[in-house]
């Protein structure tokens, strides 16, 4: 089963539709937490929002993990073991105020298990590579969790964040 998350502060119409579509011509389960869009998915199931028991109890069910680019779902993700397929908001749709999740998806994209789709596009080629991935698990060990926890810091405190975050 393949979750897919957008968070639970903003709507992400554009990237539950082409996970919609995209289910439409696949064969696999696709669950999404679809937020407060106003997309109705035709061909995957979805509720809104779910609790947090809920939300963990899918994430560890799944094979896949698909969201926005948010460091909360990233970091679910690593925890839990799972490949993650990352694609960030644009504002110039309304998803976000600024591009931030452009700059986030060019840092962790170096990470292990963490597909990039920079676009809708780009969506089932990322999906495809993340299956196919030959590494079925994340490396948690505590010094690669340490590695995670140094590069998020030191990509927050970048001056790309902080000008991203000004505008």
């Amino acid at each position: 089963m393949i979750f897919v998350t957008v968070g639970t502060q903003l709507p992400f119409d554009r990237l539950i539709r082409s996970m919609d579509q995209w289910a439409h011509e696949s064969n696999h389960d696709v669950f999404a937490q679809s937020g407060n869009g106003v997309y109705k998915p035709m061909n995957i199931d979805s509720m809104k929002f779910l609790g947090v028991k809920e939300f963990d109890r899918r994430v560890s069910q799944a094979d896949l993990l698909v969201s926005h680019a948010g460091i909360g779902s990233i970091i679910t993700a690593m925890e839990m073991s799972k490949p993650i397929v990352v694609m960030p908001r644009l504002a110039r749709f309304g998803e976000h105020r600024n591009d931030h999740q452009l700059a986030t998806v060019s840092k962790l994209k170096e990470l292990n298990n963490v597909f990039v789709a920079e676009s809708e596009h780009d969506l089932g080629n990322a999906i495809r590579e993340a299956l196919d991935h030959t590494k079925t698990e994340l490396n948690t060990a505590p010094t690669a969790r340490a590695a995670l926890v140094t590069s998020i810091s030191d990509f927050i405190s970048s001056d790309k964040v902080r000008l991203a975050s000004d505008r």
